[in-house]
């Protein structure tokens, strides 16, 4: 996709991206007009559970105000946007307690398990978001992000951090004030620069320590206080490999609700090709060539799997392959 000067625009393209939803931010702080959505029925709410969207196969499930499993909750909600003239929300049922022979939830890298709930139909599940994010509609994907991201806030910023006092949620979920102190806190997003470093046909990869065996992915880190996306893409690649960078250009970036990172994805050409590993950061690095990364994509290469669909590294490493960066 690109926009009538010819640069690209991947706005739209990416998992999470903007799916052009009209969020309403002037609705927030109106909680008699939002009252009268929900009221009215001209409302629907996604529940999570414990940062787990509600799913039916691939398709978010949005409930009416009054279904069964929503009465009585008293679970956080947010006011996520408008469409087609109807409120849409999320709630968060953290609370609610699988039955005792119920799959409990997974711990490490990625929670492949799925709970159900006795009042919900048998295909209905709360499922890691990370697994249906190849799947999932673009609109979808970003309201669940968006809720997502927005309880994981709420749950770790519960207190004021200018008096300590329990803060309370405000603005239809979008900002935590203090009763005590009168400060007003608000969702907070972590910038992370994931770069393309390439060098002639060859592109740098790394794998961090704890990753399933045989995944690698493009360099990325978390941006610091005073710094320009290029000052860390650079700082990041050296830090962790010891490839000096020289030219940076931004490509796309995408919403990471994990818990609440945006990456920023960047194309970086190398001026060196030594790794010297930062083994903290990194267990292996090494340089691929775009005949190689034509059958990690293929899943035949012998040691290296194909990216996970939906992440920012595999939509620009497929753009690399596919010549589309320029």
């Amino acid at each position: 996709m690109r926009d009538a000067g010819g640069a690209m625009d991947q706005s739209r393209a990416v998992t999470f991206g903007d799916s052009g939803l009209d969020r309403a931010a002037w609705m927030r702080g109106k909680a008699d007009l939002l009252a009268r959505h929900l009221a009215e029925g001209r409302a629907a709410v996604l529940p999570l559970w414990r940062g787990k969207p509600l799913f039916q196969g691939a398709a978010a499930v949005w409930l009416a105000p009054g279904h069964p499993l929503l009465a009585g909750d008293d679970g956080l909600s947010v006011f996520l946007g408008l469409q087609d003239g109807q409120a849409l929300f999320a709630r968060d049922l953290s609370a609610w307690q699988p039955p005792a022979d119920a799959t409990l939830p997974g711990t490490g890298f990625f929670d492949p398990t799925e709970q159900r709930h006795p009042d919900l139909p048998e295909d209905h599940a709360f499922a890691e978001l990370r697994a249906r994010m190849a799947v999932i509609g673009a609109r979808d994907g970003e309201l669940a992000a968006t809720a997502r991201a927005l309880f994981c806030w709420h749950q770790s910023h519960r207190f004021c951090s200018a008096c300590g006092v329990a803060s309370e949620p405000a603005e239809a979920g979008w900002q935590r004030r203090c009763p005590a102190c009168g400060t007003s806190h608000f969702p907070r997003t972590d910038p992370v620069v994931i770069m393309l470093v390439t060098r002639a046909n060859r592109v740098l990869l790394g794998r961090s320590p704890g990753w399933p065996e045989g995944m690698y992915s493009l360099l990325a880190g978390f941006m610091e206080p005073g710094e320009t996306i290029e000052a860390a893409v650079r700082r990041e690649v050296a830090e962790e490999t010891g490839v000096t960078v020289g030219r940076v250009r931004y490509l796309a970036s995408q919403p990471w609700p994990y818990p609440a990172s945006l990456m920023l994805g960047c194309a970086a050409e190398a001026e060196s090709e030594a790794i010297t590993l930062d083994p903290v950061e990194l267990e292996a690095a090494l340089w691929v060539t775009r005949e190689e990364m034509v059958t990690v994509f293929a899943g035949s290469h012998p040691a290296i799997r194909p990216p996970r669909k939906g992440a920012i590294a595999a939509f620009i490493l497929a753009n690399w392959l596919a010549d589309r960066l320029d």
